[in-house]
């Protein structure tokens, strides 16, 4: 059974995290799998949305730090930076559902899509910073201008979980809902996009990002290339390290 799940019917490219067993933390491959199939729902006339969602217990525990120490990013041509650019550049519209925790990039790919629907579950967090690292998806500059700089600060800099009903309060989400619904909710509205004429939705989505298109993807390179730096440095190094033998970080020497 595949790790990303790929679905299309009735217009909509439905892509599943299926790996729960690993709390649907995200590998090379996987992210592969999904900027392949934003790439093939791009250029299918026949798909109108994508609808991006996990399971009603955990949406994404970000990176497989296993995976992501084995094959850290490299290049820009690295599977996480083709998906971070595919979902950024996407020109059709983008649903998401999110029930459980969801970090890190489980979070930061959120500012990308045009609808998020939450169940009174989820439990945002980027803890970037613990870790040693610097945001990226762009979310240096999307989340100031979401939340304003004070609780942007809070949430990049102390990196601590916020709940549904904070992320609804600060426009993150559309909707919260109980987790057994909130799928099956997401869908329904991924279907009435669906039904819609596809150049309506491409040119209202465009002329929506229009005033920002140039500024994400400057960022998420900038981001990007501090991103792979610092992931080479002491601070990064001693996160992952304490991560992988389960004891506390102890960043007073670095």
């Amino acid at each position: 059974m595949s790790d990303i799940l790929v679905h299309t019917e009735a217009g909509v490219t439905t892509l599943t995290f299926n790996r729960v067993d690993k709390k649907n933390s995200i590998t090379s491959s996987m992210y592969a799998a999904l900027a392949d199939a934003l790439d093939a729902a791009r250029d299918d006339a026949a798909v109108r949305c994508v609808l991006i969602q996990g399971d009603a217990t955990i949406f994404s525990a970000g990176n497989d730090i296993g995976d992501f120490l084995n094959k850290p990013p490299s290049t820009q041509d690295s599977p996480v930076f083709r998906f971070l650019r595919g979902i950024a550049a996407f020109p059709k519209p983008v649903v998401a559902a999110v029930c459980g925790p969801a970090v890190g990039i489980g979070t930061t790919l959120l500012f990308h899509c045009d609808l998020v629907y939450a169940g009174d579950n989820a439990a945002f967090s980027m803890p970037f910073v613990n870790l040693g690292l610097c945001p990226e998806a762009a979310s240096s500059l999307l989340v100031p201008q979401m939340f304003g700089y004070h609780r942007a600060a809070e949430a990049l800099l102390l990196g601590e979980p916020f709940m549904a009903e904070a992320a609804l309060e600060v426009g993150l989400v559309n909707r919260v809902l109980p987790p057994t619904e909130c799928n099956a909710y997401a869908q329904q509205q991924a279907r009435k996009l669906a039904a819609k004429p596809l150049s309506a939705l491409i040119e209202t989505k465009r002329l929506l990002k229009k005033t920002q298109t140039a500024a994400v993807v400057e960022r998420m390179d900038e981001e990007g290339a501090s991103f792979g730096r610092m992931l080479r440095e002491p601070a990064a190094r001693e996160a992952f390290t304490a991560f992988m033998e389960k004891r506390r970080s102890d960043f007073s020497k670095v």
